[in-house]
C-alpha cells in the first residue's frame, strides 16, 4: 500500500536515545558549580535532551506547537457538554490568536500552526490553517470503527509531514496540541484497550459534563470496547477503531518528530493517548518522549502510572490545546541554560566536594 510507506519507513528510522552522550552529559552535570542533583529533574531533562539531540550542549532556537483539529461521530451520542460546532468555531479563535495556546505559546517564543485534519466543516482558505482533511470528522465508533484504516493512516502521514517539513525549518523544539469536541471519548477509549483499563477508571467530565452524563459516557466507551476488542491484538487496527483523526495525527507527529531528533512534548490527556498510540507503534518512542504535565482529567493519572511516565508539571490544566507542552517548554529553556552556561568547579575556581 503506497499510502502506507511513508509510517513504515519513518518507524524503521527511528533509534533510541544516544547514551554515550547521556554519560558525558551526566559527567558534565556533576562537575558543574552545584550540589549534585541539586537541580533534580532539570537535569534529567538536560540529560534526556542531550540523548535525544545527540550532542553534548543542545541549542533549541526554533519551537513550534502544531494543533490538529477535527471532529467526532460520538458526539452524536451525547457525551460532551458542547456541541461539534465548536471545533470549527475553535480553530477560527487560533487563526485569530484568542485562544490560550496562542498566549502561553507567545510567551514562551513558539509559533502556533493549525491544521484542518478532520473537521466537519469547509473552511475557505485562511492565512495560517493548514487544510490536511482526510475526512469530515470521524464514525460513531459505538456502530462501527471511528475511522479507515486507510485513513487512520493518511492522518498519521500527515503528522509525521508536519514533523519533517519542521525539521526542514529548523524546528528543534515542538509540541502537539488538539481541538475536537468529543476527543476526551476516544482518548478514554485508547487508555482502556492499550492498557487494560477499566472505563470506571479511564473516563471523566472533559468539558464539564454532569454527574448523570458521566454515567452514560462511561457506557458509550465500554459499548465501543466490547463491540471492537477483535481489534485491539493489533495497534493500528485498534487505533482506527477507537481513535481520531487529530488523535492519528498526533500520533505521527510523535513519530516523525523522534525520527528527526526533535524535542517533542507530549501536552495532556488527549495527547497522552496519541502518544501512546506512537509508542504502540515503535515502542522505541518511549523513551524519547517528554510529558510536559498531568491534565486534571480523571483518568489521566492512571494512564500516565500504567506507562511507566511522570510528567513534568501538575498545574491542574485540562485545556488541551498544547498549553501544557507551552508551558513545559520553559523548563526545557531552564533546563538547558544551566546545562550550557553554568561555569564549572574547575572555571569557576570553586572547590568541588570532597
Amino acid at each position: 500500500m503506497k499510502i502506507m510507506r511513508l509510517m513504515q519507513k519513518t518507524i524503521a528510522e527511528i533509534n533510541g536515545l544516544d547514551r554515550d552522550i547521556m554519560n558525558q552529559a551526566q559527567a558534565h552535570q556533576y562537575n558543574l558549580t552545584k550540589p549534585r542533583g541539586s537541580l533534580g529533574r532539570l537535569e534529567e531533562l538536560a540529560v534526556k535532551i542531550c540523548g535525544i539531540r545527540r550532542e553534548l550542549h543542545p541549542q533549541l532556537k526554533k519551537k513550534r506547537v502544531i494543533v490538529f483539529a477535527g471532529d467526532h461521530g460520538v458526539v452524536e451520542e451525547g457525551v460532551s457538554a458542547y456541541p461539534k460546532e465548536v471545533s470549527a468555531q475553535m480553530v477560527l479563535n487560533f487563526l485569530n490568536g484568542g485562544a490560550g495556546i496562542n498566549q502561553i505559546a507567545r510567551v514562551v517564543g513558539a509559533e502556533v500552526q493549525v491544521v484542518d485534519i478532520g473537521v466537519d466543516y469547509d473552511f475557505p482558505e485562511l492565512k495560517g490553517l493548514l487544510k490536511r482533511k482526510v475526512a469530515k470528522g470521524t464514525k460513531n465508533f459505538t456502530r462501527e470503527p471511528a475511522m479507515r484504516i486507510e485513513e487512520t493512516i493518511h492522518a498519521i502521514e500527515t503528522g509525521i509531514e508536519l514533523a519533517d517539513s519542521s525539521a526542514k525549518d529548523g524546528i528543534s523544539l515542538i509540541a502537539g496540541g488538539d481541538m475536537g469536541i468529543g476527543n476526551t471519548t476516544p482518548a478514554s477509549a485508547l487508555f482502556c484497550a492499550y492498557l487494560g483499563l477499566s472505563a470506571d477508571e479511564v473516563v471523566g467530565p472533559g468539558t464539564g459534563i454532569t454527574p448523570e452524563t458521566l454515567k452514560h459516557k462511561i457506557d458509550v466507551v465500554n459499548r465501543a470496547l466490547q463491540k471492537h476488542r477483535d481489534a485491539f491484538s493489533d495497534p493500528l487496527k485498534t487505533l482506527s477503531a477507537l481513535g481520531g483523526l487529530e488523535i492519528a495525527g498526533l500520533a505521527g507527529l510523535y513519530l516523525g518528530a523522534v525520527k528527526n531528533r526533535l524535542v517533542a512534548l507530549v501536552d495532556g490527556f488527549i495527547a497522552s493517548s496519541a502518544a501512546l498510540s506512537a509508542i504502540k507503534l515503535c515502542p522505541l518512542v518511549k523513551e524519547h518522549l517528554i510529558f510536559s504535565h498531568l491534565s486534571e482529567e480523571r483518568g489521566h493519572r492512571i494512564a500516565l502510572k500504567t506507562m511507566g511516565v511522570k510528567p513534568l508539571l501538575n498545574l491542574e490544566m485540562r485545556l488541551g490545546e498544547g498549553t501544557g507542552a507551552c508551558l513545559a517548554m520553559a523548563l526545557v529553556d531552564a533546563a538547558l541554560a544551566c546545562h550550557n552556561q553554568m561555569a564549572t568547579f574547575q572555571s569557576a575556581g570553586v572547590s568541588d566536594r570532597k
